[in-house]
């Protein structure tokens, strides 16, 4: 009876010249790891010095064009996590890397935890965080140099005021913050994730990505109607696709944050048309999250 299994020699044989590829595709993979972290001390050598290192537009950027040409068996949710260690890493070797992150639990959320939980998919398990009770303090490291960014709730018309971090970006003077990401990255979230939800703030404005959404602040009558404020969007050309109204019964006027399509510059005219009769704001854009299968 002839046998049946494969003979146990050419099978040992195979498997050792598979790792053997393994281990040459490793160090190869390993060596353009090198060569882009020389890159990255050029790139940070030719930068204004004191500039903010951190890119969230640049980085969606070079991660869309990764999965537009993606291809095989390896899952796409994989790529997003690779390039987030792979950012933090040359983003900590341009300079102090330090998140801080507002963990906790406002009006939508039955617990803290969920924003550190982001922050670590997101800017990389061994980067150092400062966790604070409040945005008003993750906002403070901003200002006084002890982070580069800050992770702060994602804004809920029925926060507490002191959640209400997004209105005071509003103002328009020396030492401004920006909104530049917004987390998760990617979506859908596998079962057990955080549900969670944050916006990342820093003291430079956003860089455009291939897809983003920006987010305008404007003062409006405290009695004017959501549908009257949803209309002044579309007039001037910026159709909301989301839209937080805040009224505080002790003010005349009401807070908007809307989200538009698309990257909208400070300069831009529409935003003239928004008058209300005060100015409307860009508070900062994010990348559009992106996705799959669940992460």
């Amino acid at each position: 009876m002839p046998d049946q299994f494969p003979d146990n020699t050419d099978l040992t044989q195979s498997l050792a010249a598979l790792r053997a590829e393994l281990d040459r595709l490793d160090d190869a993979a390993h060596d353009l790891l090198m060569q882009r972290a020389e890159v990255v001390e050029r790139v940070a050598a030719l930068g204004a010095k004191g500039r903010v290192a951190l890119r969230p537009g640049r980085e969606a950027e070079i991660i869309h064009r990764l999965l537009a040409r993606h291809q095989g068996h390896l899952p796409r949710r994989v790529l997003p996590r690779i390039g987030r260690e792979l950012f933090a890493a040359t983003t900590a070797m341009q300079g102090p890397y330090v998140i801080a992150v507002s963990d906790s639990p406002t009006s939508g959320e039955a617990h803290s935890g969920g924003h550190e939980a982001l922050a670590r998919e997101h800017f990389g398990a061994a980067t150092d965080l400062r966790i604070h009770s409040t945005p008003s303090q993750a906002m403070a490291d901003l200002s006084n140099g002890a982070a580069i960014a800050a992770v702060l709730p994602m804004p809920a018309e029925d926060d507490e005021p002191r959640h209400a971090w997004w209105t005071a970006l509003m103002q328009k003077d020396k030492g401004r913050l920006h909104i530049v990401a917004r987390l998760p990255f990617w979506s859908p979230r596998a079962e057990g994730a955080t549900p969670a939800r944050a916006l990342v703030v820093t003291t430079a404005a956003p860089d455009p990505s291939p897809h983003d959404h920006t987010l305008i602040g404007l003062e409006v009558p405290g009695d004017m109607s959501r549908a009257r404020v949803s209309s002044l969007f579309a007039e001037a050309g910026l159709p909301a696709l989301g839209l937080l109204l805040r009224r505080d019964q002790r003010d005349t006027v009401a807070m908007v944050l809307a989200d538009v399509d698309g990257f909208v510059a400070e300069d831009d005219p529409r935003l003239a048309a928004l008058a209300s009769p005060h100015s409307a704001v860009v508070l900062g854009a994010y990348a559009k999250p992106v996705g799959g299968e669940p992460a």
